[in-house]
């Protein structure tokens, strides 16, 4: 039998129901795994052992009754930018290093009636804003199958911890590709809903008309299985969809005969790596085994996707960010009597060079003779890149593309050029500015490290990627590579 640590999310809840093992012990487990390895992935901000071990015991007491839930003793990691009670939610910042939240996340609610078990908090790229996991203000987060590398970002943390099986699934947010990204260099899967699918309430912003929340998982049947438990209506969030429950394994058929898949050209981009066009291009070849058909498509305003992507985001991250000016919560500079210099030395101490780096590009966006040739014009090119997809989905049913154009790459390589770090996301980011849904499920390798596809649908089509992904999954065996770590 596999190490308890090893399971995924189905295998623990029919050994949870079995009786084959106690939510205690699955805790212990994965806090066992956590002291082997995470000195090496570095891949929680925060680990909450004995608060972990109270929700396993009340998870069992639950069990026992005949009450337990999907979730109900599952150890999970949250990402540090989502709001837990009692527990520091730091967004891998300065800023907000000793900020502990009065209220949960609507997410975090949800997990926590579920029963799930809060293993502790991921790191991240510092308030969610990079590529890599570098940018986090404590330390970076290295990748399970090669320690010299970069996760992927920013939900590095998420994304690592379930590659090195320290959680069992994880949350993360994606804002231009930040749950997609690291699921596709460290090898797992990772889901970006429809935006207004799963509540934002409590989720600490960077771009709010981007941000998603979604799970990181062992498998797509994980990642609907978690989706189930986060998705549904809040009214705490004025972006929330009001739409009925939606189971997303019930659609788990494995058939996708007769299906209509677009590839885009623009997205098999000039400078991706040879490795990862041939295992995309291979994965594609599968599907087209499985009974779905395929045909070249376009998206021509997917070339403006990058400009119009980073000045949207900074706008919404310098209005967001203003918050933080030392005087309602979080780090307050006090060495001084004057007012202004407190604002400013706390913005410049609290946060990190790539923070400061996008507040300056969104203000000066948004000031006053700018405004109109940058960020209203961005909104436009934002219209057509939705219009585009539009388009496309009333010929095809889903989009196959690469979820990054390289594999993972050594740290340090590209933190001297935040253009070279921007680019890493040309194909995550258009699907952000449309609000659609996408996943990303491992094709492949190259070099020894690996690689994501990418499906996109049209708006609330989570149950026909999910289905899709789930087909290829059935038919290849790339999900259940594990690193050596």
């Amino acid at each position: 039998m596999s190490e308890l640590w090893q399971l995924t999310l189905q295998e623990a809840r029919a050994g949870l129901d079995a009786r084959a093992f106690s939510a205690v012990e699955l805790a212990r487990a994965c806090f066992e795994r956590i002291a082997q390895v995470e000195e090496r992935v570095k891949s929680y901000v925060t680990i909450t052992e004995s608060h972990a071990l109270q929700q396993a015991e009340a998870a069992d007491k639950a069990i026992s009754e005949g009450l337990g839930n999907t979730l109900t003793g599952i150890p999970v990691q949250i990402k540090d930018l989502i709001c837990t009670k009692g527990i520091r939610t730091t967004c891998s910042s300065r800023m907000l290093e000793n900020y502990v939240p009065v209220y949960d996340a609507a997410v975090t609610e949800k997990l926590f009636v579920q029963g799930a078990v809060l293993l502790g908090k991921g790191n991240m790229d510092e308030f969610a804003m990079g590529s890599s996991c570098e940018n986090s203000a404590f330390f970076p987060t290295r990748n399970p199958w090669d320690l010299e590398r970069v996760p992927g970002g920013s939900s590095g943390g998420a994304a690592a911890a379930v590659a090195a099986d320290e959680a069992i699934v994880a949350l993360g947010s994606d804002t231009g590709g930040s749950i997609r990204q690291p699921a596709s260099l460290c090898g797992v899967v990772g889901i970006k809903p429809t935006y207004g699918r799963v509540s934002r309430y409590g989720l600490i912003a960077f771009a709010s008309s981007l941000d998603q929340i979604g799970p990181v998982g062992k498998d797509v049947t994980d990642c609907a299985l978690a989706l189930n438990a986060i998705a549904g209506y809040d009214p705490r969030d004025s972006t929330s969809l009001n739409l009925p429950a939606t189971d997303f394994t019930a659609g788990l058929t494995g058939d996708i005969k007769g299906m209509k898949l677009g590839i885009p050209s623009e997205y098999f981009v000039e400078g991706m790596e040879p490795g990862v066009r041939r295992a995309v291009e291979s994965a594609i070849k599968q599907l087209e085994g499985l009974g779905a058909s395929v045909e070249p498509v376009s998206l021509p305003t997917t070339e403006y996707a990058l400009a119009c992507y980073y000045i949207i985001a900074p706008s919404e991250c310098s209005a967001n960010l203003a918050r933080y000016d030392g005087v309602k919560f979080g780090y307050s500079y006090q060495d001084t009597s004057d007012m202004w210099e407190a604002m400013e030395r706390t913005r410049q101490l609290g946060f990190g060079p790539e923070v400061k780096r996008r507040i300056m590009l969104g203000a000066y966006a948004l000031s006053a003779g700018y405004y109109d040739a940058y960020y209203l014009k961005a909104q436009q090119v934002r219209t057509l890149i939705r219009q585009d997809f539009a388009q496309v989905f009333e010929q095809v049913d889903a989009l196959v593309t690469p979820t990054s154009p390289v594999v993972a790459f050594p740290l340090g390589d590209k933190t001297a050029d935040p253009v070279q770090m921007y680019l890493i996301d040309v194909c995550t980011l258009p699907i952000n500015i449309a609000g659609l849904p996408a996943i990303s499920v491992p094709c492949g390798f190259s070099e020894g490290l690996p690689v994501g596809m990418q499906l996109i649908g049209p708006h609330l089509s989570e149950d026909r990627l999910l289905n899709i992904a789930y087909a290829y999954e059935q038919a290849t065996e790339w999900h259940k590579a594990r690193p050596g770590i």
